[in-house]
């Protein structure tokens, strides 16, 4: 897999300030821009694997139609506008603006979404590796507004726990997820919690100092480390910023899944096929039926596989 991610030094812990180690901008296609992929950045930043960034006029926004995940949670955070979503488990509705969707697939989930309304949207949609026990585990959402989230300071605490507050998102254990926002000449600093030896952001507006400048649309991965990252805004700023313990997994992934071995992808796909094929069979995925069958076909292929090894 290529990238055009820059890896600027060695990650190494001992350094003070924490240094950025790589930087990338990702791919863009559309609307839509890829910056983590568990082929590049997604392994040194795991289990954080996927990242894309969206920004589109609702009126030529691409709708995304029924597809399938195991083996992942995703959390969609809205920026501006609002976003549809609906779930083979019954559920649909719209996230407003400030609002995250937390979509646990485990054992298999299929969904579709897209941009709703007539406002721009903005936001993230960030792929989390599950460890063991969580990857096969039943399918489970969470749709929650603006304000069933607190801050501490300037950052809203979207996943695990910060300066006391924790998320109502029911992520794993390990990992934070905040949504910070800087006003020109605000300081701030980011002390991680103990074992959090990754740590990460994206830029959507505005230029920031950590002293290295870091501007709206780049990914900064720094050095692996527990130390205390120091910010400054240069002009008024919003960015996401992750924190983990490393995830100790390897990442196996399928067309659509994330596992950390082979067996589980197997079961993982095996589902999201069994899954699919049940859905067309009662019509609910009448709607895109060549994308559906696809879909279907690229699980089976992969979950085939497991089994003949």
């Amino acid at each position: 897999m290529t990238t055009n991610a820059v890896f600027t030094r060695p990650i190494r812990a001992e350094a003070t300030p924490r240094q950025i180690a790589v930087r990338t901008r990702g791919h863009a296609h559309g609307a839509v821009t890829r910056l983590v992929s568990p082929g590049d950045v997604g392994e040194l930043i795991k289990p954080f694997v996927f990242l894309d960034y969206f920004n589109a006029d609702p009126a030529t926004a691409p709708k995304f139609g029924f597809h399938p995940h195991s083996g992942i949670a995703t959390l969609t955070l809205i920026l501006s506008g609002q976003a549809f979503y609906k779930e083979t488990t019954g559920r649909e509705g719209v996230i407003d603006i400030g609002g995250v969707e937390w979509m646990r697939a485990g054992s298999g989930v299929w969904h579709a979404g897209g941009m709703y309304g007539a406002e721009r949207i903005k936001g993230f949609q960030l792929w989390v590796a599950m460890p063991p026990e969580l990857e096969l585990a039943e399918a489970k959402s969470q749709y929650l507004a603006a304000s069933d989230f607190q801050r501490v300071g300037p950052a809203r605490v979207i996943a695990g726990e910060y300066g006391g507050v924790k998320s109502i998102v029911e992520s794993p254990t390990g990992i934070t997820y905040l949504d910070v926002r800087l006003k020109a000449g605000e300081r701030w600093t980011f002390r991680p919690a103990k074992g959090h030896d990754v740590a990460w952001l994206a830029s959507h507006q505005g230029l920031l100092a950590t002293p290295a400048q870091i501007s709206e649309g780049d990914v900064a991965v720094f050095e692996a480390g527990e130390q205390e990252i120091a910010f400054e805004a240069v002009s008024d700023a919003g960015f996401i910023l992750g924190s983990s313990v490393k995830h100790p997994y390897d990442l196996v992934t399928g067309h659509y899944s994330v596992h950390t071995n082979p067996e589980s992808l197997r079961i993982g796909e095996k589902n999201i096929a069994d899954i699919g094929r049940r859905l067309h069979n009662q019509g609910v995925l009448g709607r895109g039926l060549e994308e559906t069958r696809s879909s279907i076909h690229q699980a089976e292929k992969h979950s085939t596989r497991g089994e003949q090894r």
